[in-house]
């Protein structure tokens, strides 16, 4: 499931990087060593640098699933569909799907059969025909162009600023974070 990006020794501090893979969609971060950070999607901390490009979520679903229904023409629409829930580790309740289209922003509550915590399983649902997931474009973009997925509301993607590695300021940053930011750093 995770596979190491980064492996460095320096003396007795050993920095790993981990990272899910790209399939999943998760980005995250474990760093061993005296400094501690993190990655998610907004940098909330004294120092954030940025560790990836902005991407776009997109809402998918098999022509299958979509040949006997009406395609949404609004994210309200998305009510009267099957959607594939998401429930974050670090959330309780189900994550809202967002939406931008111009200066509009909005949240729409889905409903579906099915409720998954990770990516690749809301994918998957959506290859099968069980309804539309909301998943990272990047994510979804080749089963778009072999055609087993129909993007949906394709205009009111929302953008997102992308992943941050972010840690406390300190005077000094130790030898093994300064290594871990170099390597992440987004170029």
């Amino acid at each position: 499931m995770f596979e190491t990006v980064l492996v460095a020794n320096r003396g007795e501090i050993a920095v790993r990087i981990m990272r899910t893979l790209r399939a999943l969609g998760i980005r995250s971060v474990a760093v061993y060593s005296d400094a501690d950070a993190g990655a998610r999607h907004v940098a909330a901390a004294d120092i954030a640098v940025r560790i990836g490009p902005d991407y776009r979520m997109a809402v998918v679903a098999s022509p299958t699933y979509l040949q006997d229904r009406p395609k949404p023409r609004t994210p309200q629409d998305l009510t009267e569909h099957r959607c594939i829930g998401l429930r974050l580790p670090t959330r309780g309740d189900l994550y809202a799907w967002e939406f931008e289209k111009g200066s509009r922003r909005l949240q729409v509550r889905v409903r579906g059969q099915v409720v998954f915590n990770n990516t690749l399983l809301m994918l998957q649902a959506a290859l099968d025909g069980l309804g539309m997931c909301y998943v990272p474009s990047d994510v979804a973009q080749p089963y778009i162009e072999s055609g087993y997925l129909a993007p949906v509301l394709q205009d009111w993607w929302p953008r997102s600023a992308g992943y941050h590695l972010y840690y406390p300021s300190r005077r000094q940053t130790a030898p093994a974070m300064a290594l871990v930011i170099e390597a992440l750093r987004h170029r």
